[in-house]
């Protein structure tokens, strides 16, 4: 049996990511030869700009990237990730209120670093990103879980955060577009929020990695900028990753006000110096040019959204928001549970998910790793023909 002593209590307490979890063991089985569909993994299926690529190369050519760059990032992508947020959000910060980081999960954990002491409380609407309850709780802080469902579109009401703040809040989680939900909070939405959070001193992190995808009417909206009072209690966390399909790149941002990324840069200098500077040249190439192949990709999304949620509406017992943003659907199962599947009796939707692909091979994410038990995450980031299939093996499955 293994010495639990020898781990740090800390680093034993974390949860390994349930999404990269599944989507380890899904590429094992194919890998073992098994023909595997997967839903579960929240990446572009298209290969990174071919203009971000070339970047990359000729900036492996240049010596001046094989040495130590500043640790806050490369100066010149500081400015362009301010024109860039100014361009595209309206939000409106110096280069020197930009860190760059190793993705945005690197972003997420420095900005909680920052800002987090021990018995504070972080309000965090539920389903959530499988990260952000984990780095709160390394810094002895306490998530406070804040649930929504499909009868609310996965939107958290101020009378709810009103209800779970305490004096011990010290600041919010705010997501839209939403992993894993694909909700969209309307701009008074948004704006509500935000003087809600200003009135009360709470910091947000508002965490806008989906900017550019959304669909229908759906718009997405910076809340600093419809709530210029909160500027001073508010750091945006973004990246190259899904705008750019770029999530192999690690480059990610955020975006504080000056004593925040001070604080945050001198964590980073400690902890991984500069990002890798081939990757800081890819990045500046990708968000100095233009949105044509974000465009063509939200295209391709928005017909698989569409198809998804026509096939997933038709399944019975299947309850389905049409997702507004993003590139995943987060289907209620509730109606499928309690019967036997295969063989076996499905009570919960971590069940169902094993079930799923021992049975189907499709990899699905149960709602379990988002706080929200009976539901499951769909990534419709995948090709067309993998979905039509996979959608095929999961009606069969549940017929």
């Amino acid at each position: 049996m293994a010495d639990v002593s020898r781990i740090s209590a800390r680093t034993a307490a974390i949860t390994p990511s349930a999404t990269l979890a599944v989507d380890a063991r899904a590429k094992a089985l194919r890998a073992a030869g098994e023909d595997v569909i997967v839903f579960a993994a929240g990446e572009p299926d298209f290969p990174s700009p071919p203009h971000v690529v070339e970047a990359a190369v000729e900036a492996c050519r240049d010596p001046r990237n094989h040495r130590y760059t500043p640790a806050p990032g490369l100066p010149e992508l500081r400015q362009a990730i301010a024109d860039k947020t100014r361009r595209d959000s309206g939000l409106e910060v110096a280069a020197s209120q930009v860190l760059v980081t190793n993705g945005g999960k690197h972003a997420i954990y420095t900005a909680f670093a920052s800002l987090l002491d021990p018995g504070d409380e972080v309000l965090l609407p539920a389903p959530y990103w499988t990260t952000y309850p984990e780095p709160i709780a390394l810094f002895d802080a306490t998530p406070v879980v804040v649930p929504t469902d499909v009868g609310s579109g996965f939107k958290v009401s101020i009378e709810q955060l009103e209800a779970a703040t305490t004096p011990r809040t010290k600041a919010l989680v705010f997501v839209s577009p939403s992993n894993p939900s694909g909700a969209v909070y309307a701009p008074e939405q948004v704006e509500a929020i935000g003087r809600w959070a200003a009135e009360r001193g709470i910091w947000v992190i508002t965490d806008e990695i989906y900017e550019h995808l959304t669909y229908d009417d759906h718009r997405f909206t910076s809340m600093p900028v419809l709530v210029p009072e909160l500027a001073e209690r508010c750091v945006v966390v973004n990246g190259v990753a899904k705008t750019y399909a770029m999530t192999g790149w690690r480059v990610g941002w955020m975006i504080g006000p000056a004593d925040v990324v001070a604080a945050g840069a001198g964590l980073q200098s400690h902890a991984t110096s500069n990002v890798a500077n081939v990757s800081q040249r890819a990045a500046l190439a990708a968000v100095t040019g233009g949105l044509d192949d974000v465009v063509r990709m939200r295209e391709a999304f928005d017909r698989r959204r569409l198809r998804m949620y026509e096939l997933l509406a038709g399944l019975p017992g299947v309850e389905c928001l049409r997702p507004e943003g993003a590139f995943y659907a987060f289907p209620s199962f509730e109606g499928v549970l309690g019967r036997e599947i295969a063989g076996r009796r499905v009570d919960t939707t971590l069940e169902l998910a094993e079930v799923v692909l021992e049975e189907a091979k499709v990899a699905i994410v149960p709602g379990e790793a988002f706080a929200s038990p009976g539901y499951a995450r769909l990534s419709f980031a995948l090709g067309d023909d993998d979905l039509e299939e996979g959608m095929a093996r999961l009606a069969k499955l549940l017929a």
